[in-house]
């Protein structure tokens, strides 16, 4: 086989090369055939500043310093660039691409591995099995990955397609489409509606309505545009759902807002405060602060240390109200404690108990328990047991009912 050597700043045309071909310093290889086109049997060594005027295929691409071919790349084998950056007019196949710089395709970018030290910039599509890049990741084309793994920043405007894990130290912004798992340090955006199974962030995390995954675990604000069906959500600070949401079990340090329905399987919890403009169901609720809702409707235990304000009413097995806590509407249970100095309107339920200084409205239960300085304001029906302290203030006589 017979190689060909290009000379410093000199200028050469090929076809065919039928062994290695080795480009020096500023040289400028060109193409024949239209596109034009050279075509290298084996391996290909090329100095700074080389230039291909033209595609370019080969065995092996081995250079080092800055590369520039402004057709497509096609290699059979590995790409390696040392103490430099390759830039691809067109599009670029490989096995293995290793740049220590950066990496630039204009179209297609189709390979097995590539690993980055700078920015790896994508115009097209890009196919790949494991992506590492330590500086930023940007592709205006669709990407399909197995992993992705970026020290800095990705962007990619078009649907992404991940098979296993997408770890991003910095910031993620994609159009939507399907991931895997997802550990990010910093933000998530998916500004089309995204299929996950996990999602986790030590910053913020912004979905588009319609998405549709698993657990999602974010240290600061979770915002969604639109309707959320999930598994799982902790969230140390913020919840917003810019629609309804349906999932398993919630658990925010903060606050949390829906603009619709609340639909879990399991347990809210809810360090702060709780606003949901449709209606919440769920296997047990517990809110520190306040809960809002039209109606709550809770399988299990309702725990409030503040203030519940709905419309139609809680309606639960267990209700409890902290110290000084206020309810507005009714409440229908099996068992409601009210805890001291707290304000609720009208009860119905098997069991109550309002502990001292408790105020009420209307009572109506089986058993009924009052401790010392409690008020009613309104009526009292039970049908087997009335206790009482001392200090209870009756604006009507308790009646027992069959």
């Amino acid at each position: 086989m017979t190689g060909k050597i290009v000379p410093p700043r000199s200028t050469a045309t090929f076809s065919v090369v039928e062994g290695d071909l080795e480009v020096k310093r500023q040289a400028v290889v060109k193409g024949e055939g239209s596109p034009p086109k050279v075509v290298v049997a084996g391996t290909i060594h090329a100095e700074d500043d080389s230039i291909f005027d033209c595609s370019l295929s080969g065995d092996e691409l081995d250079a080092k310093g800055r590369i520039i071919v402004k057709g497509d790349l096609e290699i059979r084998n590995g790409v390696i660039v040392d103490e430099g950056s390759l830039t691809v007019l067109g599009s670029m196949t490989a096995k293995k691409a290793d740049v220590s710089r950066n990496l630039r395709v204009e179209k297609t970018l189709d390979v097995e591995e590539v690993d980055v030290g700078g920015h790896l910039e994508v115009g097209g599509s890009t196919v790949a099995n494991d992506i590492d890049v330590c500086g930023m990741f940007k592709a205006d084309g669709k990407v399909k990955a197995k992993n992705i793994d970026v020290c800095g920043s990705v962007k990619v405007w078009a649907d992404i397609d991940v098979e296993d894990n997408v770890d991003v130290g910095g910031t993620i912004v994609v159009e939507g489409g399907k991931v895997n798992k997802v550990d990010v340090g910093g933000s998530f955006i998916s500004k089309k509606p995204l299929s996950f199974c996990r999602i986790d962030v030590g910053g913020s995390v912004k979905l588009a309505g319609g998405s549709v995954g698993g657990s999602i675990e974010v240290g600061g604000i979770c915002k969604v545009a639109g309707d959320l069906k999930f598994d799982a959500i902790d969230v140390g600070g913020v919840i917003k759902i810019e629609g309804s949401a349906e999932g398993a079990e919630i658990d925010v340090g903060g606050k949390i807002h829906t603009e619709g329905a609340l639909t879990l399987s399991g347990a809210l919890e809810v360090g702060g405060k709780a606003d949901i403009e449709g209606e919440l169901s769920a296997q047990k609720v517990e809110v520190g602060g306040s809960l809002q809702a039209p109606k709550v409707t809770v399988h299990s235990t309702v725990t409030v240390g503040g203030f519940i304000d709905t419309k139609e009413g809680v309606h639960a097995s267990v209700v409890r109200i902290g110290t000084r806590g206020k309810v507005r509407g009714p409440i229908k249970a099996d068992e409601v404690f009210v805890g001291r100095r707290a304000y609720v309107e009208d009860i119905e339920a098997k069991r109550i108990v309002l502990h001292r200084n408790a105020r009420a409205r209307n009572l109506r239960g089986e058993e009924i328990e009052l401790e010392s300085g409690c008020r009613i304001s309104g009526k009292i029906y039970y049908t087997t047991r009335l206790d009482t302290d001392r200090n209870i203030r009756f604006t009507e006589p308790p009646e027992k009912v069959e």
